[in-house]
């Protein structure tokens, strides 16, 4: 059944612009826009306009492909932008490399009636009519670019109610969750951050009647974010304040922390940096535990890192890492043997310390502001996965970076602070304990990121953390040099994982 195609009212050339806007916040690699209309509607205005909002760029000339036929950009996605208006016949378009560029990139081809019979069957027609300023645009599309066209178009009316002034947004890269971020300008206030999070279907049952999401306790809305976010705050660390929030459409307008990270010029962790982001998690395990956080009427209740979470996560790596790293499924005797290994290292985890588990708190997610003073210097932005579990989770996510290594001797020292501190504050505090927890946690964290690695690629098609598996190898097998991981160790062995490499 075909998509009734979408009309768009543009009373002047800035609405033009902001719709532009719209769609580059909307097009993915693959998308094929055929701009439509006379000689003057409007096609070449639009174009320049999304180009321009891509490259974040507002002075790029972006000329038109007039008499070049073809006008290519490698920007964060590449764009081509052909005009067929010269083109001879239909059977030239693949001397242009349409192919090629939809294969890297989008592209936006103006007089496509030029060669209709060789454009893709899934292309995006966006017509243009009117004269004089205002115009009507008719967008005739696959259901799949217009559900995000209209997420983007409700984005824009969540910001304009929200707001004073009329905003610019901008792509800002994200992480490897289906979350994306925008960072948006207006003239009366500090650019801010977009959330866009619309909440998550649940998947398939896959253990007990409930998906993977439930299990794992992952965050399947943005309540837990404004949640958490709000009780760091109020408890002295630097997390985003929330702006403006919609919980049911799952936009949230946030302070924008900064763009300055805790590694160095060369992409190295910075020692100074990470010592302080190591205070902030000594300070924050001394805290009590948050109960019960009231939010927009609502109640969210911080999950417990339970055993079925973290069972479920380790699976990952039979799962997925195994199978692609053999090219073979794992016999279910060897599975088996593994899960039985797990179980027995998280009972030992049940009398370890407590403590709100921020879940991903590494690099990527750690702000460096160096104009503040003590630990609010660190800025903290991702946390809706937060539950009460170990306290050693957190640390060994930051002493085993996944996407940066730390090396031995800082995440000694790393650790090594961590317990003077968490000693100092409490005498009784319990050294060997924890650092059996660490070790466990650190193991059972670099199996799930292994697996999910793996995942990313084979399933969402992300090779690009495939570069980080040698890492996360390297680290389990540091991590499995505890005495209490002698079995698992003596495992991972046999399935050719860690000393039996080197």
């Amino acid at each position: 059944m075909a998509t009734a195609p979408l009309r768009v009212e543009l009373e002047n050339p800035e609405a033009t612009t902001r719709f532009a806007e719209d769609v580059s916040l909307a097009i993915r690699q693959g998308d094929c826009l055929c701009l439509s209309g006379d000689l003057g509607a409007g096609k070449s205005t639009f174009a320049r306009a999304l180009i321009r909002a891509i490259a974040d760029d507002p002075e790029l000339e972006a000329p038109s492909p007039t008499f070049t036929l073809v006008q290519s950009y490698r920007l964060r996605l590449p764009i081509s932008h052909m005009d067929l208006y010269r083109l001879g016949s239909p059977e030239e378009l693949d001397e242009l490399g349409l192919d090629d560029a939809l294969s890297e990139g989008a592209a936006l081809v103006e007089w496509p009636e030029k060669a209709l019979e060789l454009l893709p069957g899934d292309r995006i027609t966006i017509r243009f009519d009117g004269i004089g300023d205002s115009r009507t645009v008719t967008i005739s599309a696959p259901a799949s670019f217009l559900e995000r066209l209209e997420r983007s178009r409700a984005a824009r009316a969540f910001l304009d109610a929200n707001l004073k002034s009329p905003v610019i947004r901008r792509h800002l890269q994200g992480d490897a969750s289906s979350r994306t971020y925008e960072t948006v300008r207006s003239r009366d206030r500090e650019p801010a951050i977009l959330m866009n999070a619309p909440r998550k279907p649940d998947g398939p049952p896959v253990r007990d009647g409930l998906p993977y999401s439930q299990i794992a306790h992952l965050a399947e809305d943005v309540v837990p974010f404004v949640a958490i976010a709000r009780w760091l705050r109020a408890q002295g660390f630097a997390a985003p304040e929330i702006l403006a929030e919609d919980l049911d459409q799952g936009f949230l307008l946030i302070e924008n922390l900064g763009v300055e990270g805790i590694l160095d010029s060369d992409g190295k962790p910075d020692p100074e940096r990470y010592i302080v982001a190591i205070d902030c998690l000594a300070m924050l395990h001394g805290k009590d535990l948050p109960g019960p956080l009231p939010v927009g009427g609502r109640v969210h209740h911080v999950p417990a890192y339970d055993a079925r979470a973290m069972q479920i996560e380790v699976e990952l790596l039979t799962d997925w890492y195994l199978p692609w790293r053999r090219s073979a499924s794992v016999p279910d005797q060897e599975r088996q043997a593994y899960l039985d290994l797990w179980h027995a290292l998280f009972a030992r985890l049940e009398s370890a310390e407590k403590a709100l588990v921020l879940r991903d708190y590494h690099s990527p997610n750690l702000i460096w502001r160096p104009e503040r003073t003590g630990l609010d210097r660190l800025g903290i932005i991702d946390f809706q996965d937060a539950m009460i579990g170990p306290s050693a989770y957190d640390v060994a996510s930051l002493c085993q970076d996944a996407r940066v290594t730390v090396d031995q001797q800082l995440a000694g020292q790393l650790l090594d602070r961590y317990v003077a501190a968490r000693r100092s504050a409490n005498p009784d505090f319990d050294e060997a304990g924890f650092r059996e927890a660490y070790a466990i946690m650190a193991a059972q964290r670099a199996a799930k990121i292994l697996g999910i690695f793996v995942r990313l690629k084979q399933r969402d098609g992300k090779p690009g953390y495939l570069r980080h598996l040698p890492r996360m190898e390297a680290y389990i097998s540091a991590s499995l040099a505890h005495p209490a991981l002698q079995p698992l160790r003596n495992w991972f062995a046999k399935a050719g994982i860690g000393e039996s490499e080197s």
